[in-house]
């Protein structure tokens, strides 16, 4: 059975401020829904294990499959409230990762070394990296058989600043994404201002926003051979 690893933040606030952010809900439920129908087996894991907080600005956006998810009680015990953590990991399980978004991973993301060594692993036995919006952060710190950057010379799409001057949050990010994935080295590309984006590079699949989650998660069945 193909088995995948979603990672998601367990920070809730824009430091240094006490603004609210979390987990994009619609980034976790519109990728695992392709997942789920896909009969895709899926554990859940974070930086610290366990809870996984919400963004609320998210619930303004609920649709009918966020709310299918949210509503199952087994989804939300292992997906939000008891996720695993990195050492509870065996990556040899896994034929993806796939990183959720929201702004708290910009925090939590870059700096995990067992998640970027997990990840890196998963790549090098044959599997997919697949990243949305903000997710796209915990590539970075993610190192090639070689010890390069993975996304160095590698196209990769993310939350682009523009993006994130109309969501009001320039100011109270620590930084901008498509900046840092540029900085990597990537090879960044972006389209329209919250319109679903899908970039496919190999076994390396990114999406530019919440609303390419669900795209990103079709793409990635697709390249498991999957229905």
């Amino acid at each position: 059975m193909t088995k995948a690893l979603i990672v998601l933040t367990n920070v809730e606030k824009y430091s240094p401020s006490n603004r609210p952010t979390g987990l994009w809900l619609g980034e976790l439920t519109h990728f695992y829904e392709h997942m789920d129908k896909a009969g895709v087996e899926v554990d859940f894991v974070s930086p610290l294990g366990g809870y996984v907080p919400l963004d609320p600005h998210s619930m303004s956006f609920l649709n009918e499959t966020d709310l299918h998810y949210y509503n199952n009680r087994d989804f939300v015990s292992k997906a939000l409230a008891n996720t695993k953590k990195p050492e509870e990991i065996n990556s040899s399980d896994y034929d993806l990762i796939y990183y959720t978004g929201g702004h708290g991973t910009m925090w939590d993301f870059p700096e995990n070394a067992e998640l970027a060594k997990i990840a890196s692993d998963i790549y090098q036995n044959g599997g997919i990296i697949s990243a949305v919006c903000h997710g796209v952060v915990g590539l970075l710190p993610i190192m090639d058989e070689n010890g390069r950057a993975l996304i160095a010379g590698k196209t990769v799409t993310g939350f682009t600043n523009e993006e994130e001057d109309m969501n009001g949050t320039t100011d109270i990010v620590p930084y901008l994404t498509e900046d840092v994935l540029k900085d990597k080295g990537a090879n960044y590309e972006k389209e329209a201002a919250f319109s679903p984006v899908v970039r496919v590079d190999g076994r390396l699949m990114t999406g530019q926003n919440p609303q390419s989650a669900g795209l990103l998660g079709k793409t990635v069945v697709e390249a498991l051979g999957l229905k």
